[in-house]
């Protein structure tokens, strides 16, 4: 059996980030422009820059062909509206973390961050310009730093902003898209499409991080507990600035606050529980919408990550 510690062999000659070093690795980065004010949250996170494999217009199968993904493995889903609703395995993601697509013409970036649980989609534009991101090897608060191939900026992947670089400051537009379990999402489009398994050598299916979402403590992370007496890795449904306990929407089954309504249904696995990542324990799926029922952009992240990049946030805790 997998465990942790085998995985994170991965990430033994972990470093303190040292901009003068780094500018040799990095040589077309602009490290005098950044927003990071304390370099001491961002580590060398073990594999180089796309020692992860970015994944860059992958192809898709019609969902009803699919016979690989178990029923209750999640996938990052896409609906735009007037476009046939995509799914993006977790079983890809969870190896590659970043894959850049197109979208009726909309250049898009499907992110996950297995140490974060934070699975967000963007759009690659920025001005005129087109970006295709990759991983950096580098992480702060124990989330990933993309970058991007046009000017080699940094980005942040929980917040979505350029950190380190020529575009320190952008903002990329995040688009509405959510986890779901497979099952949910072959039954509300059977017409949909998945993305196809890549042509690389990984262990698809198979979760590296073994029980990582049962852990009393992060990894690669020095920051503050969350309050509250939350559990660091407990997941929180973030929507702008504030937080709900993935466990009180649970409970309550919908909730109508702040002008979003979320709603919890049981049948997904946690990604990062069993080594089978369909066996995972039931973490249900959450949608977001508005008061006409528009899907809107969230994240399902851990409360720590939240707290790290968001730490005069909201949290929504029951009254």
């Amino acid at each position: 059996m997998l465990r942790i510690a085998a995985v994170l062999t991965l990430i033994a000659n972990t470093a303190v980030a040292d901009p003068n070093f780094w500018k040799h690795e990095w040589p077309n980065t602009d490290f005098e422009t950044t927003s990071v004010e304390n370099w001491v949250e961002v580590l060398s996170g073990g594999p180089p820059r796309d020692g992860i494999p970015a994944l860059d217009d992958p192809t898709f199968i019609d969902a009803s062909t699919e016979n690989r993904i178990e029923d209750r493995e999640p996938v990052i889903t896409l609906e735009l509206q007037g476009e046939v609703p995509r799914a993006y395995p977790i079983r890809y993601l969870m190896w590659h973390e970043i894959v850049n697509d197109e979208v009726a013409g909309r250049p898009i970036a499907v992110t996950f961050c297995p140490l974060c649980n934070s699975g967000i989609t963007f759009d690659r534009r920025v001005g005129d310009q087109v970006l295709t991101f990759g991983v950096s090897g580098k992480l702060r608060n124990s989330d990933m730093i993309m970058f991007d191939r046009e000017t080699e900026s940094w980005w942040q992947q929980a917040i979505g902003e350029g950190i380190v670089g020529e575009l320190t400051g952008v903002e990329l537009q995040t688009l509405p898209s959510w986890m779901e379990s497979w099952a949910e999402f072959k039954a509300r489009n059977p017409d949909g499409l998945v993305m196809d398994q890549p042509n690389q050598r990984r262990n698809y299916g198979a979760n590296p991080y073994v029980q990582y979402d049962s852990s009393h403590r992060p990894f690669l992370y020095s920051g503050d507990v969350p309050p509250h007496g939350i559990e660091p890795l407990a997941r929180v449904v973030r929507v702008g600035d504030a937080a709900w306990p993935m466990t009180r929407i649970a409970q309550e089954g919908v909730i109508s606050e702040e002008g979003v309504v979320l709603s919890w249904t049981a049948g997904q696995a946690s990604a990062l529980d069993t080594q089978n990542i369909g066996q995972g324990r039931d973490v249900g799926t959450v949608r977001v919408r508005d008061a006409a029922g528009v899907d809107q952009a969230h994240d399902v992240m851990f409360a720590f990550a939240f707290h790290a990049f968001w730490p005069d946030g909201t949290w929504m805790l029951a009254e």
